[in-house]
């Protein structure tokens, strides 16, 4: 049977695996055993994040729609409480774009709300 040398598919692989870890600081980007360590715990926190982010992007559209509420004189449950009330259905992403961008417009829906 004839042998089988590996040094092709072994360089391909490294290769692959340093052009991942490019920027990666120290041995972490041009050492094997580092290389592939790094890159296994860059998917971790990456898989972590992306649900993470969900989480940091609702808290801030949630902290938007609060400052708004309260330079209007309400308070972020008081208004959403009242927004349920009044059958009115807006998500949070679009609330806190609409507090940040244009607050005349909020307060006008404040007023709604309050009514």
């Amino acid at each position: 049977m004839a042998r089988v040398k590996r040094g092709v598919t072994t360089k391909k692989t490294h290769k692959n695996l340093f052009a991942r870890t490019k920027g990666f600081r120290h041995g972490r980007k041009n050492l094997v055993k580092r290389a592939t360590e790094a890159f296994q715990k860059s998917g971790q926190h990456a898989y972590r994040d992306r649900r993470r982010k969900k989480r940091e992007f609702r808290a801030l559209w949630i902290i938007q729609i609060n400052a708004g509420c309260r330079i209007n004189g309400t308070t972020y449950s008081k208004f959403m409480n009242g927004l349920k009330n009044a059958n009115i259905e807006l998500d949070r992403k679009v609330l806190g774009q609409i507090a940040e961008q244009n607050p005349q417009e909020f307060a006008e829906l404040v007023a709604k709300v309050k009514a």
